[in-house]
């Protein structure tokens, strides 16, 4: 019986002596933590690319631009709704818009139809937006005023009857002249601001927003006034240019989008956030065009597919004959055989004088009546 124990005893120890080897390797063979995402920086030349078409802007639209632009999905969506209340105006309007789950931005956005509209049309342009902003504000509001000053340089901005452009130090500032009306300027992005400036990949002009020629034109404005009850219209928005930052409501605009990934800060903000920054399930059960989409992803040509946004600069691509609009024939110089929005009147040589063309029936019926004539000063819609 001694023996036996002895034996067991001897056999254990061996076992044990044999085990912590084998842990050891387990151990090691264990996967490394994940290394925190590296933030990939865009260049300023990729940047001004970006804000290129809204960099012209007045102010506080082009803040609530780039906030609105971390909320793609909500952009598609709002747009869509817009769409389909399209009878709605004024304060009737505000009051359906300030019901709905939508970020201030994105709300804000229903008072320029056209710019949401645009928007959903050049979603992956939009979603670069909100990256850019989310990982390189300071580099994206200085892109801003790189281009402002490349366009007063080329002698296309300048104060007009529509809006103010005050320059300080070497900051410039747009403003709109009545703060009840406001007029989006309507430019050739790749051209305004004298070199030209590369194409943004799948980028396409939209009615009523692009100038299909040097210069800027203004057409009617938009009333804001009617908007000046809700807590996301007009006025609570700005630009402190000295710090780099978005003002809304007299504080500091934060995102709270979990589209976007601060590649400076990681973490896991909500879906499934890979090595891109990219994110899964964007806002299922959004309606898009009419049918329902969820876990979606938009591609180059704004369409939604099953997991990813595509940013920007990361894959850029073209993909031709995706898109299917009266505008898809466009070359650069904007000048296309079914663009008959427009009045030729518009193009002629007092187009850039602050008269306003009214071109009724874009963007889903956005600006109400039919245009085909120029307007002295402006009107509002």
């Amino acid at each position: 019986m001694r023996l036996i124990r002895t034996f067991t005893f001897f056999l254990s120890a061996i076992l044990a002596l044999g085990a912590e080897p084998r842990g050891v390797a387990q151990q090691t063979n264990q996967p490394a933590t994940p290394a925190p995402v590296q933030a990939v920086q865009q260049t300023p030349e990729q940047l001004q690319q970006l804000v290129a078409p809204i960099a012209l802007y007045p102010d506080a639209l082009v803040a609530q631009v780039l906030a609105a632009s971390t909320y793609p999905a909500q952009v598609v969506e709002a747009d869509r709704w817009m769409q389909q209340h399209s009878s709605l105006k004024g304060d009737a309007l505000g009051q359906q818009v300030d019901q709905q789950q939508w970020d201030p931005s994105v709300k804000a956005l229903t008072q320029f139809p056209t710019v949401l509209a645009n928007l959903d049309k050049n979603i992956t342009w939009t979603s670069g937006l909100g990256d850019a902003y989310t990982n390189q504000q300071q580099d994206v509001m200085n892109a801003v005023q790189v281009m402002r000053q490349r366009a007063q340089q080329a002698g296309n901005l300048h104060t007009h009857p529509q809006q103010t452009v005050v320059t300080q130090g070497s900051t410039i500032i747009i403003q709109p002249v009545n703060p009840e009306v406001v007029y989006v300027p309507e430019y050739d992005p790749w051209i305004v601001y004298g070199a030209p400036v590369v194409i943004y990949p799948g980028w396409y002009p939209f009615a009523g927003l692009y100038l299909g020629g040097p210069g800027i034109f203004f057409a009617d404005g938009f009333g804001v006034g009617y908007f000046g009850g809700f807590g996301w219209g007009w006025h609570n928005w700005g630009y402190d240019w000295r710090d780099r930052r978005i003002v809304y409501e007299h504080n500091t605009y934060v995102s709270h989008s979990p589209t976007f990934v601060d590649r400076h800060n990681f973490d896991h903000r909500g879906g499934d956030i890979n090595h891109g920054g990219h994110v899964g399930d964007v806002h299922a059960g959004m309606n898009h065009g009419g049918s329902s989409i969820g876990h979606g992803s938009m591609n180059q040509s704004g369409d939604i597919h099953g997991g990813q946004i595509s940013h920007g600069f990361t894959q850029p691509r073209n993909n031709p004959g995706t898109r299917s609009s009266a505008f898809s024939g466009f070359d650069h110089g904007g000048v296309t055989r079914g663009y008959s929005m427009r009045g030729q009147s518009s193009f002629g040589g007092g187009s850039h004088a602050g008269g306003a063309m009214h071109a009724g029936g874009m963007g889903g019926g956005f600006h109400g009546g039919g245009g085909g004539g120029s307007h002295g000063g402006g009107g509002h819609r």
